[in-house]
């Protein structure tokens, strides 16, 4: 489906101490991988804040928000932000959005911003968007979510689309997600890089993942679900390479929790 080149992220974990991040992205650096993304917030504090101290520590690293909830801010002065990381790293800042994840309300009351119902909320990224969109200057921009109202926005305006898939998904609940942005992109489908997130890799038992889930690897793995790889990395290579050519799901992003584990396929797909 597509020919794009694979690029690999790291969801960063919520440690929101310089050192560890820092660390993590020089290692994620030094193992290929191409994106270091955080979530919104990092350990409370604003993710914005600490992407600065990425770009000092590497040199070809791309940072990005994973995602950057759209009610915690005034999108003017989000798009003077976002254009400020985008030249001052050289290019090297992805503008994540979303429309908030469960408990974002919470955060949302902290910083007197309105929540809004779910239409309100998406009213309200939607235009955030076309103000982002329409700069001349501007980062990369992803947007992630799995209902087909995000999904139609995002075919239409978004550079990246992370595909937020329920864990158990497989491959025909992926594909109609497709399918559904295809239709909505029209001519410009071709030029969207389409993302996912992986849960794991290897079957083996991970008990935050059962705790915050309600399910675990061998569970994914026993559904056939597209959010866990094979342990053996030239398997889970030629996978990812199945998907990217059945699915067009080029970028791949894993937990920081599996740096290591996923490296080696990394080196396997990088430049491919």
């Amino acid at each position: 489906m597509t020919t794009r080149p694979f690029r690999f992220g790291v969801v960063a974990a919520v440690d929101p101490e310089l050192g560890p991040f820092t660390d993590l992205a020089r290692r994620a650096e030094s193992f290929g991988y191409h994106t270091v993304l955080v979530p919104d917030p990092i350990g409370g504090l604003d993710p914005l804040a600490v992407l600065p101290a990425g770009f000092a520590a590497t040199s070809e690293l791309r940072f990005g928000t994973f995602v950057l909830a759209d009610a915690f801010r005034d999108r003017y002065q989000l798009d003077w932000q976002a254009r400020s990381l985008h030249t001052l790293s050289g290019g090297r800042f992805e503008l994540g959005l979303g429309t908030g994840r469960p408990g974002a309300e919470i955060v949302a009351a902290g910083l007197k911003r309105p929540f809004g119902t779910g239409s309100q909320r998406l009213a309200e990224l939607a235009a955030t968007v076309d103000l982002l969109a329409g700069a001349r200057d501007r980062p990369p921009l992803l947007i992630s979510g799995a209902g087909p109202k995000v999904l139609d926005l995002a075919a239409r305006k978004a550079d990246i689309i992370s595909l937020a898939l329920p864990p158990l998904s497989d491959t025909a609940v992926a594909q109609s997600i497709v399918d559904l942005v295809r239709g909505s992109a029209g001519e410009r489908f071709g030029d969207i890089e389409l993302g996912l997130n992986l849960l794991a890799i290897d079957a083996e038992p991970t008990p935050w993942m059962r705790q915050a889930l309600g399910v675990d690897a061998p569970d994914l793995a026993a559904a056939g679900a597209i959010t866990v790889l094979p342990g053996d990395p030239a398997e889970a290579a030629d996978v990812l390479r199945s998907r990217r050519e059945k699915l067009g799901i080029s970028y791949v992003k894993i937990n920081a929790a599996a740096l290591d584990a996923f490296a080696p396929v990394v080196a396997e797909l990088r430049g491919t």
